[in-house]
């Protein structure tokens, strides 16, 4: 009998002031954990910050480096608000970018909405970490994170040092 390989540790931080302040209640956070749990991975740790930079930056550094996560999707924090400034806490954080997750996720977005065409939202590596951000409304991290989620096992895969490449349907 063969054992399964333990699933892949991933993390989502949710960034709202409204919530952060309990003016609202976050949708978008819980619907990310769902959809990575169903995908098959282990969501080890989720949290509620406020748009301040260097918060979600500490926060995504020690979720990287220390706590292992190899996987980490925040919502919110993407638009064009005086404050979403998720975007820029990632870039500082990560070692590279990976322009093409950003790309389809407005590109799948646009046959829903025009407003993907504002959506700044990233994706980049920190070390071994694959940091991947999504819209703060439930719809739009639903929907972009249904349009990555069928590369992030195979991503996280290649992170890890296996590059052993398999035919992807």
């Amino acid at each position: 009998m063969t054992q399964q390989p333990p699933a892949p540790r991933a993390a989502v931080l949710t960034v709202s002031d409204a919530g952060s302040r309990g003016e609202r209640v976050d949708t978008a956070g819980p619907v990310a954990v769902a959809l990575l749990r169903d995908a098959g991975f282990y969501v080890a740790l989720t949290a509620l910050l406020p748009d301040e930079p260097a918060q979600i930056e500490a926060t995504l550094k020690r979720w990287a480096d220390i706590d292992g996560c190899v996987l980490i999707v925040t919502t919110g924090g993407t638009g064009l608000a005086p404050r979403d400034r998720t975007p820029e806490a990632t870039t500082a954080v990560c070692d590279y970018l990976v322009p093409g997750i950003g790309e389809a996720m407005r590109a799948a977005s646009l046959t829903i909405t025009q407003m993907a065409m504002i959506s700044r939202a990233i994706a980049g590596v920190r070390g071994r970490t694959l940091i991947v951000n999504l819209p703060g409304s439930e719809g739009g991290a639903r929907d972009n994170l249904n349009t990555v989620l069928p590369v992030l096992h195979h991503a996280v895969t290649l992170l890890a040092g296996s590059t052993a490449h398999t035919a992807q349907p």
